[in-house]
């Protein structure tokens, strides 16, 4: 029986089904041996007419046979409920674990979001064709740094646009966080069909 502290294995309840094999086997066993007594089951009477011992069976290996049925019984039955209890204790582990992986992940996902520099500005509109659209910004994604301008010296969206302004056909580095991952996107501001150098538009996080 598997207990104390130890978590139960599989190795635990291979053991058990082999156990409860072995008593199968010998309950099988007891009911050949009855029925190698004249076909006596488990409640045919063991007295004749008369009421005396029947003389044609062994009535000792027929008492004991039927007294281990009934006690192999009993054990298969108890055995039949550790089987299953260690089946959901295997069961209930196994969920656990899954569950401290998942925890794990989620955890090392955290660290990384953390180390994620901070994002100032974010994009909510992109314009098909456009100079942004071309260099692959998205929208929602969270602009980290524009050119010179980052989450230390961003004051409003005219430093973006001043940047914009100066850098006119010279390609722009910059960092978004887009679904927790850092990402670079070269962008040159530019005249194009619609309007302004980029043809997005950038709005304050407001933290």
């Amino acid at each position: 029986e598997p207990g104390g502290g130890r978590p139960v294995t599989v190795s635990d309840v291979q053991q058990l089904v082999r156990r409860k094999d072995e008593i199968e086997a010998q309950i099988k066993a007891c009911y050949e041996l009855l029925e190698g007594q004249k076909g006596v089951g488990m409640h045919e009477p063991l007295v004749d007419a008369e009421g005396f011992p029947r003389a044609d069976i062994d009535l000792y290996q027929v008492r004991t046979a039927r007294h281990n049925i009934i006690c192999l019984q009993n054990d298969h039955k108890a055995l039949m409920k550790q089987v299953e209890e260690a089946l959901h204790k295997l069961h209930a582990r196994e969920k656990e674990k899954h569950a401290k992986d998942e925890a794990e992940a989620l955890a090392e996902a955290m660290s990384q979001n953390q180390s994620l520099p901070q994002a100032f500005a974010k994009v909510n509109a992109v314009t098909p064709g456009s100079p942004a659209s071309v260099s692959g910004l998205q929208v929602d994604d969270e602009i980290v740094e524009f050119g010179s301008v980052n989450v230390n010296n961003f004051q409003n969206l005219q430093n973006i646009a001043t940047v914009v302004q100066h850098s006119e056909g010279r390609p722009l580095s910059v960092t978004v966080i887009r679904g927790g991952r850092r990402v670079h996107v070269g962008l040159t501001p530019k005249r194009w069909a619609g309007k302004g150098l980029l043809g997005c538009n950038i709005i304050p996080l407001q933290r």
